[in-house]
This record gives structure tokens, sequence and C-alpha cells, in this order.
């Protein structure tokens, strides 16, 4: 999804310099090619290293489903891992936007009885997040059950 946003935002910067560029000289006013070169190039380069920072974040989200508990791990510059027992679970989300859908995703958000708890794994297909979904509430009943 960032990916999307970054390229539409660096596609939209580069038609603004170049639309700008090519009515000033139909207008007949003095153009510098050099400096709309030059932002052009910077465009390119912001727009290059905003897709190498949101590959980065995409990589940086894992989990694992363990025998008690679920891992989530995630964080780029800090990292956050957190454990989650099955049987503290309340209830489980799956949650799409706009966008997600249009590409097929979805997020699994996990809700426990803690207050701080934002667990949640994006960016995932919508069947495994239903896959995901439904055996986190099977565990979680199962392990809810024999405490």
């Amino acid at each position: 999804m960032r990916r999307v946003e970054i390229l539409g935002a660096a596609s939209a910067a580069a038609l603004i310099v170049v639309l700008a560029t090519a009515l000033a000289a139909l207008a007949g006013a003095q153009v510098n090619f050099t400096a709309a070169a030059l932002q052009l190039v910077a465009i390119a380069l912001l727009g290059f290293i905003g897709e190498r920072f949101a590959q980065r974040r995409v990589r940086a989200w894992a989990y694992c489903e363990r025998e008690d508990d679920l891992m989530v791990h995630r964080g780029v510059m800090i990292s956050r891992l957190s454990v989650i027992p099955y049987g503290r679970m309340q209830f489980i989300d799956v949650i799409a936007g706009p966008i997600e859908r249009a590409f097929g995703l979805a997020t699994v958000r996990m809700h426990t009885a803690a207050a701080s708890s934002d667990a949640r794994i994006p960016g995932l297909p919508h069947e495994e997040a239903a896959r995901l979904r439904d055996r986190l509430a099977q565990l979680g009943e199962a392990k809810a059950a024999g405490l």
C-alpha cells in the first residue's frame, strides 16, 4: 500500500514540474530547464528513498504461531516483540480499508484484556487473514477453557 502512495505522490510531483515548465515555455517566459531537471532528479531520488523505507517497514513485520501463544515482531528502528497468550485473546478482528481491499489484503487485530494491547498483523492476503482469525479463535477458546 505504501508503495502505491509513494509512487502516486512522486508521479504527481513530477507531473506538476513538467506541466509548470511546459506552460511557462508556451507562455514565452524564460525557463530554466536545468532547474526543472534538477527538481525531477530530486523527486526521483526522494521516491527511491521512500520506496526503500517502505520495503524495510514491510519486511519488519513477522508473526509465529506457537503452542501456547502468538508472537508478533515489528519495527524498523525500534524493534517490538509482542507475545499474546491464546487464552488471553478476547476477540480477533479482520479489517481491510479501501486500499487494502483493492489489493486483496487485510489486517488481523487481536484484542486482549490489556488496554495497551496493540497486536496486529497487517498486509496479509485476505484468505490467510481469515484462516489466522479462525485458528486464533479456536486456540483461544481451547486455552481459555483450560484455565
